[in-house]
């Protein structure tokens, strides 16, 4: 006859404590361009909404709740996501090469043909050349 001695551990279930707000990337708001569009597009968004604002029979929380809804919707619209933390000298020029270099190398990805995909391959090459001299420029 066989007898076995087993140990099992339990696993814990991690369970999520709600849902996590994503960061907005707010470096964006350091370039003049970006800022002003962010600008304009919460004046407009407020002004749409200041009727409603000022309408009788909304409560507080309900004001606030479409005040958040407001900057989160135009903060998203404009700025977008934080994916991932970059260094304090990386400039917003910079940033937006390497979002264009991100968006040639999908093109590459989804390209079927050789000839598309070697057109695409030679601009993604030219675009990595661009954001590596741009980084090392930052970098001084």
């Amino acid at each position: 006859m066989l007898v076995i001695k087993m140990k099992l551990k339990s696993k814990k279930h991690c369970t999520t404590r709600g849902t996590t707000s994503q960061r907005f990337n707010t470096a964006f708001l350091r370039d003049s361009d970006k800022l002003i569009r962010f600008k304009i597009a919460l004046s407009n968004k407020f002004q749409a909404f200041h009727d409603l604002l000022n309408g009788e029979g909304t409560t507080m929380e309900r004001k606030w709740e479409r005040i958040k809804k407001t900057i989160t919707s135009t903060c998203h619209w404009v700025l977008g996501h934080k994916k991932h933390h970059h260094k304090e000298w990386i400039t917003v020029d910079t940033l937006d090469k390497i979002q264009k270099r991100s968006n040639k190398k999908a093109a590459i990805k989804t390209n079927r043909t050789r000839a598309d995909k070697a057109k695409a391959q030679g601009e993604y090459t030219e675009e990595d050349k661009q954001v590596k001299r741009s980084i090392k420029t930052d970098k001084r």
